[in-house]
C-alpha cells in the first residue's frame, strides 16, 4: 500500500481549490494521490463531441424519484465542465437563516469569515461583476473584471430597481485573461465553443502537473479506511482492480452524493449523514416585449435581481433570486423577431430528512437517491410568482408573458453532510472536518446547512479555501 501525506478525491472545483492551498504550504517532498473517477475528457475533446464528459451521470446513481432529476458532470474538472459560470456571492443572511428569520439552520461561519476567500476564489476565476452591490455583499476588494453589458431590457430594470438589480458576478471572462478569451457571446455557456468561462482545465492544470502529484483517472474511490477514529487510506478501483493507498490526510471532494456515499459504504454513521439533500427550485419565464428589442446584453446570463431576496417574507416563504436571459429566441413575427426576452427566477430550499441519499449493500457501487417532498417553504413562493411578476416587470412594455412548469433540477447538489459546531447536530465541523475524525475533510456544497436562491459554486470554492486554512494552518 502507497503511503501519501494527502488523498484527495475529486478535481472538480472543492478539490481543486483545496489542492491549490495545500500545495502553496506543502514542503518539497510532499506526496499528494488525486483520484478522479472519470476521465480526463479535453475541452478539444468536449467540443468534437458535443458532451461535456465520457461518463453518463445518470448510470452511476440510483435515482428512486423519477420526477426528480440530479445534473452533474463526471470527468477531470468536475462540474466546471457544464455550468454556466455564474458566480455570485451568498449575502450575509444566507449564514443565518435560524436567528434572523427562525427558518433553516444557522451556518457555524458568518459571512466577513468567508469574505476573504470569496475575494480569493473571484480572483482564481477572473471573475467579472459589479461594483456598485456592496450593499448586498461586502467587499474587500474590487471585482477582478468589469461587468458585462446590460441588454436594453436590463437597462430599464435598473432604473426601477436601482440597488437590487445588477449584472450577473461571472466567470464568463468579460476580457481575454491569460489561458481564456473573453466571451463570445454564443449563449452556449454549457459548452463554451470558445473555452472563456473559467474551468479546472484552463485555470487549475498546472496544479495537477506538479510533480508532488500523482493523479490517476478512472479510479473511483470506494471506501475510506479507519484506524482507531483515524483515517488511514482510501480504497479505490482502477481497471477492475481494488487498491488501496494510505495518508496522512484525506479530503473528500466529489459531490454532495457521492462524499455521502463514500461515508456511509465505509461505515461512517451519523443521524444527518446522507440527509437534507435538496436544491434550489426555478421557474423560466417567456417576456414578449412590446417596442423593446431585447439586444445589447454581452453575455448569456446578464442581470441579476435581489428585489425578492431578503426579507421579512423569508420567515414563511422561499427568497427569490432573478436572472434575465440573453439568449436568441425570435419571435416569428415580422419587425418584432427581437422583442423577447428570458428570465428565471429561483428560489432556496429547506433541507428535508425526507430527501436522502443511502448505501444499499445489495448495490453498493451506486448511491440510491431519493427526493420525495418538496417544502411548503418553497411551494408558497411558487403561489407568488404572478405577483412578483407584476412587480418585477412593471417598468418594462409587456405584451404578454408565459410561465414554465417548474424545473425537475438546477445542477446544484446541497446537503447531506451539513457543518456545524455541534456533533450532535451536524456531520462536520466548521472547516468540513468530519466531527470526531480529525485527519477527514469533506468538501463541497453537501457541507451546507441552508440552501440559497443563488448557485453555489462560488461559496463552496471559498468555503474549500477557508477549509485549508483551518485545517492546514
Amino acid at each position: 500500500m502507497a503511503d501519501y501525506d494527502l488523498i484527495l478525491v475529486g478535481t472538480g472545483f472543492a478539490s481543486s481549490f483545496f489542492l491549490k492551498a495545500y500545495l502553496e504550504v506543502a514542503p518539497a517532498r510532499a506526496r499528494v494521490l488525486v483520484l478522479e473517477r472519470g476521465r480526463h475528457d479535453s475541452h478539444d475533446w468536449q467540443v468534437r463531441h458535443r458532451r461535456n464528459s465520457s461518463t453518463v451521470a445518470s448510470t452511476t446513481f440510483v435515482n428512486e424519484t423519477a420526477a426528480k432529476d440530479w445534473v452533474f458532470s463526471i470527468g477531470f474538472g468536475g462540474g466546471s465542465n457544464c455550468w454556466t459560470a455564474g458566480a455570485p456571492r451568498f449575502t450575509p443572511d444566507d449564514f443565518r437563516m435560524e436567528s434572523t428569520y427562525g427558518v433553516g439552520r444557522d451556518w457555524p461561519i458568518g459571512y466577513s469569515d468567508l469574505e476573504p476567500y470569496y475575494q480569493d476564489a473571484e480572483e482564481l476565476m477572473a471573475i467579472s461583476g459589479p461594483d456598485d452591490s456592496q450593499s448586498l455583499f461586502p467587499r474587500s476588494r474590487p471585482y477582478p473584471q468589469p461587468p458585462h453589458q446590460f441588454s436594453r431590457p436590463d437597462a430599464l430594470l435598473k432604473q426601477a430597481f436601482p440597488n437590487t438589480f445588477f449584472q450577473q458576478p461571472t466567470a464568463r471572462a468579460r476580457h481575454a485573461t491569460q489561458g481564456r478569451p473573453g466571451c463570445c457571446g454564443s449563449m452556449v455557456c454549457l459548452l463554451c465553443p470558445v473555452d472563456a468561462k473559467f474551468t479546472i482545465e484552463n485555470g487549475c492544470s498546472h496544479l495537477y502537473a506538479d510533480p508532488r502529484v500523482t493523479l490517476l483517472v478512472e479510479a473511483r474511490a470506494l471506501t475510506v479506511e479507519t484506524e482507531g477514529g483515524v483515517a488511514s487510506g482510501v480504497s479505490y478501483e482502477q481497471d477492475g482492480v481494488v487498491k488501496g493507498a494510505s495518508a496522512d490526510l484525506v479530503v473528500l471532494g466529489a459531490n454532495a452524493l457521492f462524499n455521502a456515499h463514500i461515508l456511509l459504504r465505509s461505515g461512517f454513521r451519523h443521524p444527518l449523514l446522507g440527509r437534507r439533500l435538496n436544491e434550489q427550485t426555478a421557474v423560466d419565464v417567456r417576456v414578449d416585449l412590446d417596442g423593446l428589442e431585447n439586444v445589447g446584453g454581452s453575455t448569456l446570463i446578464t442581470g441579476t435581481g435581489y428585489m425578492f431576496y431578503d426579507g421579512p417574507h423569508r420567515a414563511t416563504r422561499a427568497a427569490a433570486y432573478v436572472s434575465t436571459l440573453n439568449h436568441l429566441s425570435l419571435r416569428l413575427e415580422r419587425g418584432r423577431w427581437r422583442q423577447r426576452m428570458y428570465l428565471t427566477i429561483s428560489f432556496e430550499a429547506l433541507g428535508l430528512d425526507e430527501n436522502h441519499v443511502s448505501f444499499d449493500p445489495a448495490r453498493p457501487d451506486l448511491p440510491v437517491v431519493v427526493h420525495a417532498v418538496n417544502s411548503p417553504y418553497v411551494l408558497r413562493s411558487l403561489e407568488r410568482i404572478p405577483v412578483l411578476l407584476d412587480e418585477l416587470l412593471g417598468n418594462l412594455p409587456v405584451e404578454s408573458l408565459a410561465i414554465g412548469r417548474p424545473t425537475s433540477n438546477e445542477a446544484h447538489i446541497i446537503g447531506t453532510t451539513v457543518m456545524g459546531d455541534d456533533p450532535e447536530s451536524s456531520v462536520l465541523d466548521r472547516h468540513l472536518v468530519y466531527h470526531g475524525v480529525h485527519n477527514l475533510v469533506v468538501l463541497g456544497s453537501g457541507a451546507f446547512p441552508t440552501s440559497t436562491p443563488t448557485p453555489p459554486t462560488l461559496t463552496l470554492s471559498a468555503l474549500a479555501l477557508w477549509s485549508a486554512k483551518g485545517v492546514l494552518g
